[in-house]
């Protein structure tokens, strides 16, 4: 057997979820003890009963970008969509797309906007060695303000095969998001509401955030059979001086740091890889498999992966494989929901 088949397992379809929990801190939490090896049964609500005066929660403040795109080859009118990656310090923007044919550098790509109406062209200037496009957006609007308008959110296929709804807007969105630069939502946070914030803060537990765009190698699946021959993709994060300061200090108090979603993991992980938690700022490309000697983050908070994924592994290294293994399998048993809009599990 390889590495990456101990990383599948069998999901029923019913159980991914298509819509978020009506009211976001009503989301089953299954709280999975590692001291104790014990599993249990609560709700998103109930956290600030599991969590301390003394602990420090970290959250992801990156915001998701309408980054789903839809238009046609200007000369052609062939069919086109594509995804929106990122912005360079030019303004040039990086793209991914798919249609018939083959595009060329200099052809014209004209969106048509969420309302279907046509809008702004993209120009096709590079292609990068991984298939996407470098291409100059037609406009003078900034890059984030023109998204708003052309662009859809960006659901994953497994969520009614991509197609946003009105509501997606708000759901597909943490309600702390701030910084634009995500092309998929930070799942875990998407639990929380401004009352549960305030309720954990009343009690003395620090919240703090920090910021990783997430990228679409995320959510890649592990095509090799070894999980040390996997590429691993890279995203650009920041823990500010500040935060790195209160999050020392919540350890040196004998405080847990709850890392909310694998994305702060990563950049807390990475922040703390000399030993000592500093500040960071740039691309990290943390690998996070069995062997990982963890730093930094004593709790984490995380929805139900995908088999075969880096996230997966990530929170079997963390958990304890056994442990997550059964955890996974009577998740299914319970009928817990799973991915995106799905149910989240405490690993303590």
């Amino acid at each position: 057997m390889s590495e990456l088949t101990q990383y599948d397992y069998e999901l029923p379809k019913h159980l991914i979820a298509q819509q978020p929990a009506a009211n976001r801190v009503d989301a089953r939490l299954m709280v999975v003890d590692r001291v104790q090896q014990s599993i249990q049964h609560r709700h998103v609500r109930d956290l600030p009963e599991l969590l301390k005066a003394d602990d420090c929660l970290v959250l992801n403040n990156t915001r998701v970008v309408p980054a789903r795109l839809l238009g046609y080859r200007t000369a052609t009118g062939g069919h086109w969509e594509g995804l929106f990656l990122e912005v360079n310090t030019h303004g040039l923007w990086r793209v991914l797309g798919k249609t018939r044919g083959k595009l060329v550098a200099g052809e014209t790509i004209t969106l048509v906007n969420a309302q279907g109406k046509e809008d702004i062209r993209l120009r096709c200037d590079a292609k990068q060695p991984d298939g996407s496009w470098v291409v100059h957006a037609e406009s003078e609007e900034e890059t984030f303000a023109l998204l708003e308008r052309v662009g859809r959110v960006p659901l994953p296929p497994y969520i009614r095969k991509g197609e946003m709804i009105p509501a997606d807007r708000e759901h597909y969105q943490t309600i702390f998001a701030e910084r634009p630069g995500s092309v998929a939502a930070p799942t875990a946070g998407l639990h929380f509401t401004t009352s549960l914030i305030d309720r954990l803060k009343q009690q003395g537990t620090t919240v703090c955030r920090l910021t990783l765009h997430v990228g679409l190698g995320t959510f890649r699946p592990i095509s090799v059979e070894r999980l040390d021959e996997h590429p691993m993709h890279s995203e650009w994060g920041e823990l500010p001086a500040d935060v790195a300061e209160t999050i020392a200090a919540c350890r040196e108090r004998g405080g847990r740091v709850v890392a909310v979603g694998s994305t702060s993991l990563r950049v807390l992980e990475t922040a703390a890889s000399s030993g000592t938690l500093q500040p960071f700022r740039g691309y990290t490309d943390l690998y996070v498999r069995p062997g990982y000697q963890f730093h930094i983050v004593d709790t984490l908070m995380t929805n139900f992966h995908l088999p075969r994924t880096t996230l997966l592994v990530l929170i079997r290294t963390f958990g304890g494989d056994a442990l997550l293994r059964r955890a996974y399998e009577e998740a299914i048993r319970e009928e817990y929901r799973f991915f995106s809009y799905g149910d989240a599990m405490l690993i303590v």
